[in-house]
């Protein structure tokens, strides 16, 4: 059960929409004529993406939110209803990076990554659900990674552990919302150009970087039509390069190989 939506005078929340993937679906969903409240934890970021969206013609408003903080999403979702009297697109797409060898990751490290790239949309869920499930229509984008769908990524284990928790999150709640009138995207991006360097935090010596999915990098301009062509479609899964198919379908064929092959690269790489 797909549920389009009509992005045409649709209210759309996007959180971590100062920068790389949320800022480029906030401009794109602006360019289908939505309007949007533009959040990031850097307000300066946010309100500059909302006058890019004015500079098109758009309706916008950027906020300061934290989304490790439910108080600030409860704000935010009385700004938008405050100023376009609904909401329909929730944009759950905040997130940040550890890295460091398995073994020496603190639980602090665990702890700051999983707060916020996993428990931001739970906490969203219960500030925004209601809403939508109420008025019976509407449509959440959740933010992964490949790292969500292909586990190479050992040097960076909180992260592809949310962004893992993520799918499987989105994929639940596509069963749960569907039948109510909901749609639910996961993105699951391979390699954007975005600056999500700024959010990573190192912890002592990073391991040997693991194999990655040989896939061309894609802008975040990219990805953001891609994610508000899905929202438009009532799509649940974007892929940033065709190519990712083959891979997932290799590995759920026959894990045990797939494992074992891409365990035999890393040995021959150390050899």
């Amino acid at each position: 059960m797909t549920h389009p939506l009509e992005l045409t005078g649709a209210a759309v929340v996007v959180t971590g929409g100062g920068s790389g993937i949320g800022r480029a679906s906030a401009l794109a969903f602006a360019r289908r004529r939505a309007r949007v409240v533009v959040s990031d934890l850097d307000a300066a970021r946010a309100q500059a993406v909302a006058a890019e969206i004015a500079v098109i013609g758009g309706d916008a408003i950027g906020l300061r939110v934290d989304a490790t903080s439910e108080a600030d999403l409860t704000a935010l979702r009385t700004a938008c209803l405050e100023r376009f009297g609904r909401v329909d697109v929730v944009m759950n797409n905040v997130g940040v990076l550890a890295l460091g060898a398995p073994e020496s990751l603190p639980d602090e490290a665990w702890q700051r990554v999983l707060d916020v790239n996993l428990m931001s949309v739970a906490r969203s869920n219960r500030v925004f659900l209601p809403l939508l499930l109420a008025q019976g229509s509407g449509h959440v984008v959740n933010t992964s990674s490949a790292s969500g769908l292909l586990a190479y990524g050992f040097d960076r284990l909180p992260y592809v552990a949310s962004k893992h928790a993520i799918v499987g999150l989105s994929e639940a709640l596509a069963l749960y919302l569907g039948p109510r009138g909901v749609g639910v995207t996961c993105v699951c991006p391979s390699g954007v150009i975005t600056n999500i360097v700024e959010q990573i935090a190192v912890y002592g010596e990073v391991a040997a970087s693991p194999r990655a999915p040989d896939h061309p990098l894609v802008s975040a301009e990219a990805v953001g039509e891609l994610v508000a062509e899905a929202v438009a479609k009532g799509r649940f899964l974007v892929l940033t390069v065709p190519e990712i198919r083959d891979e997932l379908v290799g590995r759920a064929g026959n894990l045990e190989a797939y494992l074992q092959a891409r365990i035999a690269e890393q040995t021959e790489g150390r050899s």
